[in-house]
């Protein structure tokens, strides 16, 4: 009841401000258990997958959204439960997995549909990334259900990270056929299967958003970025305290020079 009223709070005014266009629609069930794996391109892909599907989809969300003390966080965290996001610790890594797992199997042991974003976090810069194998592939052999590859379209353009305000623009939302992993069931804990699994759908994501792909996982990616954006501040500073210290030389150069030309000066006017 509270997801329907927020579908309609939120999904309409999105739907009618940004006008998003989607492909696809058909082949996901009108009932029934099944996953969405998608790309994560900005904050709002979980908001405008759910406003151009008639049912209802859960994704799973950082603790942190849900547990923000005071007025604002029990805002928050009201509205987060409304949008149909569960509460996961991601503190630590192997129970932030467990959790999540055990998260979307709750969800399609109900006949809903799971949504999920593989790569684990948004891509750094619009371009997918190593999926992780680890929840979708083990939430989808252990479940059964069939997963929906899902590209999300823009929408790092209307909300990039650390932008409050979106910009108005039209984004896209491509889904795929549905994929059954049935060949692979009861091998969950086959690492080859899981790596196998994820990869293909992976791929059938890159086709549908056109995606450049880069085989590393976007944590590392974002690793990487923040690595280098510090050493171009600390190179930044370095050159900025050079140049100080070349300014500071020249002018005791200058000064040193100017008392010599006084000094001779002043030889010059006593001989005469």
């Amino acid at each position: 009841m509270i997801y329907g009223a927020m579908k309609v709070a939120v999904g309409g005014p999105l739907k009618l401000a940004f006008r998003p266009w989607v492909e696809g629609i058909e082949y996901v069930p009108a009932e029934g258990p099944a996953i969405l794996a998608s790309n994560h391109l900005s904050f709002s892909d979980s908001f405008f997958l759910p406003a151009v599907l008639d049912r209802k989809v859960t994704f799973i969300a950082k603790a942190e959204y849900f547990t923000t003390p005071g007025v604002k966080g029990r805002m928050t965290a009201a509205f987060f439960k409304g949008v149909g996001q569960l509460p996961v610790d991601r503190s630590g890594a192997r129970g932030a997995g467990q959790a999540a797992i055990q998260s979307g199997l709750d969800v399609l042991e109900r006949g809903e549909l799971f949504g999920i974003y593989p790569e684990g976090t948004r891509s750094p810069d619009g371009r997918l990334y190593r999926g992780k194998p680890g929840g979708l592939a083990r939430v989808a052999l252990a479940s059964g259900a069939p997963v929906i590859p899902v590209a999300m379209i823009d929408t790092e353009k209307i909300q990039p990270p650390g932008k409050v305000v979106p910009k108005l623009m039209r984004p896209g939302i491509r889904i795929g056929k549905p994929l059954d992993f049935s060949r692979y069931q009861g091998m969950e804990h086959d690492r080859f299967v899981l790596r196998a699994l994820t990869d293909e759908v992976m791929y059938e994501i890159m086709t549908l958003s056109g995606q450049e792909y880069v085989d590393i996982y976007a944590t590392a990616a974002k690793r990487q970025l923040a690595d280098a954006a510090k050493a171009e501040k600390q190179a930044q500073k370095q050159a900025g305290q050079a140049r100080k210290e070349k300014e500071a030389e020249e002018a005791t150069e200058r000064e040193a020079g100017g008392q010599e030309a006084d000094k001779a000066a002043g030889t010059e006017r006593s001989g005469s």
